[in-house]
């Protein structure tokens, strides 16, 4: 396999069916969690921009060598995009001085469901960016999906513990 499909596909994830992008998604979550375990916030964060540049690298190259705009396969997009969506967790967490081993089920759930809702359905700025034609374009849709999910996310944990004090 070429190095660029084994990062494109998340070391083979993609090539799971049905549903490619949802398995990338759901694979990120567990790494996600390990990264925040390991090195809270700041390692999430700095794995995520890291994957993205790697994303970049291996969606250029597969184009390259396959002529497919974004093939259903590359995922690596759907993991940088997912640790985006879980950011508003690992940075609470890491601010609030909580165990770093504790990633309350909740908040990674509504990531996902947040961020395959935006990757998925595409609204303004990720169908925008989905359109574009430069390989670069693959991981910033995601990116943008991530974000939107993140605000969502972050909306959610202030209702539920600034609000109703949860």
């Amino acid at each position: 396999m070429r190095p660029s499909r084994l990062i494109g596909t998340f070391g083979g994830i993609g090539l799971m069916r049905p549903a490619p992008g949802t398995w990338g998604s759901a694979a990120a979550i567990p790494l996600g969690y390990v990264l925040h375990g390991l090195g809270g916030f700041p390692l999430l964060s700095l794995a995520t921009v890291a994957v993205f540049a790697a994303g970049i690298w291996a969606c250029r190259a597969e184009r390259a060598a396959t002529g497919q705009k974004d093939a259903s396969e590359i995922v690596i997009d759907e993991v940088a995009g997912q640790w985006v969506a879980m950011w508003p967790l690992s940075l609470g967490l890491s601010h609030a001085g909580v165990d770093p081993w504790l990633f309350p089920w909740p908040g990674w759930v509504g990531a996902f469901v947040m961020f395959r809702l935006f990757d998925i359905w595409k609204p303004g700025p990720v169908g925008w960016a989905d359109r574009k034609d430069a390989p670069h374009w693959v991981m910033v849709d995601d990116v943008i999906a991530g974000l939107m999910a993140a605000v969502a996310v972050a909306f959610a944990a202030f209702i539920a513990h600034g609000v109703l004090g949860a």
